[in-house]
């Protein structure tokens, strides 16, 4: 909104006046929509078939002791390389980092070989293309885009190794 010379009245984007009143009344109103709406939108997400992949594989996670086990290890192998790593240069082992760094390695391919954990990498990946389609929605909707036509752009570069996921 721009302001206007007018004492106590404002321009919004179509140009119209309008005074501090109805800007108050305006935001209690489009504030009550919008949480609506969002509750809506929170619901909708929840009914969303890549929402209950994604709870279903996060439950199987937790249940699964094998895989527990495996991530208990590799966070205590990264703590262990972060406190070698925090040392002063000259204190610092660098053949101890080396070998930290091999262990850590080797466990993350071993907790991201597991089946629950592959599952798990799929079903989040998806959720996670789905709420940033959302996001690029609203983003495109606040930058005065057509809620109803607006389209997200995907900048695929086709090299899978800079890419969060495919859309």
């Amino acid at each position: 909104m721009g302001a206007d010379r007018r004492k106590g009245m404002r321009t919004c984007s179509r140009n119209k006046l309008i005074s501090k009143n109805n800007i108050r009344n305006m935001k209690g109103k489009t504030k009550m929509d919008v949480i609506k709406a969002a509750r809506e939108l929170g619901r909708a997400i929840q009914n969303d078939e890549r929402y209950k992949g994604y709870i279903e594989a996060k439950q199987e996670n937790d249940k699964d002791e094998a895989l527990q086990q495996l991530i208990g290890e590799f966070n205590l192998k990264r703590e262990n390389m972060q406190l070698e790593m925090d040392k002063p240069e000259g204190v610092r082992d660098n053949a101890k980092l080396e070998r930290f760094n091999n262990e850590l390695q080797e466990c993350y391919e071993r907790v991201m070989g597991n089946a629950n954990m592959a599952n798990f990498a799929v079903m989040k990946n998806a959720l996670d293309n789905l709420l940033q389609e959302v996001q690029g929605i609203i983003s495109l909707c606040c930058d005065g885009e057509d809620p109803d036509t607006c389209q997200v752009q995907h900048n695929c570069t086709s090299d899978c190794s800079t890419c969060g996921g495919c859309h």
